[in-house]
């Protein structure tokens, strides 16, 4: 019972330190990377898709990305898409590719965007809090079952909150490592 409660208690909290890694990657850094673009979505074929099914996505040097559609009506999609989102690029239309170049981040972007890598990192801890919460009301609703004792109870709350602060330190070591990222000239 209690195993069944970590297990997902685990499982649980490593898709919060997931979902903010991932979050991370949307992230614009100096450098030009194609997971900018990863959680875009099109206006195409008559439904919204992610612009990964309708386009693929290369970076030819660090300062740029060239994005490829596969089908030329879906061109202007793209563009769309592109400036709606918030990365703050302007697309360039090149026949059947998109080029979108990055300029190099002034001092005060950079510390624009390492408040909101703060802000993303303090959501994915505040997920794994609220799975701790739950996980620590699934096992005193087994306590109150008399399924477990006082003591496996105790014991219980010091491993969730060991795993905790486990995740915890994965999402600060993210951000600790997205900052220097940002901050690098």
């Amino acid at each position: 019972m209690l195993n069944d409660v970590f297990k997902d208690t685990e499982s649980k909290m490593g898709k919060a330190v997931e979902s903010t890694r991932t979050e991370f990657a949307g992230i614009r850094t100096g450098r030009a990377s194609p997971a900018l673009l990863d959680r875009l979505v099109v206006e195409a074929y008559g439904s919204t898709v992610p612009l990964k099914q309708v386009a693929s996505i290369s970076s030819p040097d660090g300062r740029s990305l060239v994005v490829s559609a596969y089908d030329k009506s879906t061109v202007g999609a793209i563009r769309k898409a592109i400036e709606t989102s918030d990365l703050g690029l302007n697309p360039n239309v090149d026949g059947q590719a998109v080029r979108l170049s990055f300029p190099p981040l002034t001092e005060e972007r950079r510390k624009d965007l390492v408040k909101v890598v703060h802000k993303r990192a303090e959501e994915g801890k505040v997920a794994i809090r609220n799975v701790r919460h739950k996980s620590v009301d699934a096992v005193k609703a087994l306590l109150k079952d008399h399924k477990i004792t006082e003591d496996e109870n105790k014991r219980a709350a010091e491993q969730l909150q060991k795993l905790t602060d486990k995740y915890i330190k994965d999402v600060d070591a993210l951000v600790h490592a997205k900052e220097k990222e940002i901050m690098e000239v």
